[in-house]
């Protein structure tokens, strides 16, 4: 394995109101880097690249694509290397066709996600003491990405296998078969989560938040706002990841989960954690239940060459209700 990659960068989501979704990105505490009139850019408090989430004004809300960051340039001629010996497609953007990243590679991942690799980004100051502009939820730094797949085994096994990621926590039911799977390369519970159902989909973008409270103080500071009907699920506890966690749908219905108190997973002895399909303590450690939504409802992606809509496959494991993922 001849790259390497550090850690989930952004996220670049299609919504139909820009002004709309603005507002909302600005009341859980996002920093505005730019914009125009098609575009918006955002970052966490923390953050010193130019954006971890990328506002595209199009007719139909969709996932672009997710991105992750590399070392260098030599990271991205030795992964396209890889995917073309794989008869992968690779689709490259050169620099300056987008905004504030260097040149990138975009392939459709194996459970047919949309994938960028990047290794330059534009650098702009980093507001984590700049307290007089924290507000909502204090949204700190991007996270992780959780995708909704058909076949999570195969992905679980390509990402560590082929991609050197590693796996914190997973889910198995009968036959020891993987429903679901969290998989990071940075020192934490995860940078990306495969989950089983009809898919591809983008389930949820992950945001790090600096403390419990900040879940609170976010729910408080929407529902002044009136955007209580957002809430879809929290604040809770995870079993998985032990993580607090609160998610919201903006007005495109993408849904975003706030996110505090994983865990160290550097260790080079670190084994993952199993949880059993039948364990109730997996989906939440206090007992309440998300509702169906959660369970049924997440944003298409988009084909990279074709840029349609990729047709859903129905999940090899079938199951009542997929489980739940942080």
């Amino acid at each position: 394995m001849n790259f390497d990659i550090i850690r989930c960068g952004r996220a670049v989501l299609h919504v139909t109101d820009l002004e709309k979704s603005r507002a909302f990105y600005d009341a859980l505490g996002f920093i505005e880097t730019d914009s125009d009139d098609d575009n918006i850019f955002f970052r966490g408090l923390e953050e010193h690249n130019h954006h971890s989430l990328w506002l595209k004004k199009k007719a139909e809300p969709a996932l672009e694509v997710i991105s992750y960051k590399v070392r260098s340039e030599e990271d991205l001629q030795a992964l396209a290397h890889f995917f073309e010996k794989q008869d992968r497609k690779v689709k490259w953007m050169e620099a300056g066709t987008q905004k504030a990243v260097g040149r990138s590679l975009r392939v459709m991942d194996p459970a047919g996600m949309p994938v960028e690799y990047y290794a330059e980004m534009e650098t702009v100051d980093r507001m984590l003491q700049r307290y007089e502009v924290y507000k909502g939820a204090k949204v700190q730094r991007i996270d992780h990405f959780n995708c909704m797949v058909s076949n999570v085994e195969a992905a679980h096994d390509y990402y560590i296998d082929q991609l050197g990621f590693a796996c914190s926590e997973y889910t198995a039911g009968e036959e020891e078969r993987i429903w679901a799977a969290w998989l990071h390369r940075k020192p934490s519970v995860h940078d990306v989560a495969f989950m089983n159902g009809p898919g591809p989909r983008l389930h949820h973008i992950g945001f790090w938040l600096k403390d419990p409270m900040s879940l609170i103080d976010g729910c408080d500071y929407l529902a002044s706002l009136g955007y209580g009907p957002s809430i879809e699920r929290g604040p809770g506890r995870h079993g998985l990841s032990n993580a607090f966690f609160l998610y919201l749908r903006d007005p495109d219905g993408h849904r975003i989960e706030l996110y505090n108190g994983d865990y160290l997973t550097s260790d080079p002895d670190f084994k993952p954690i199993r949880w059993d399909l039948n364990d109730p303590m997996r989906q939440t450690f206090w007992g309440h239940e998300a509702p169906d939504s959660w369970f049924e409802e997440a944003t298409e992606v988009l084909d990279i060459h074709t840029g349609k809509i990729r047709p859903l496959q129905e999940p090899l494991l079938k199951k009542r209700k997929p489980n739940f993922v942080t």
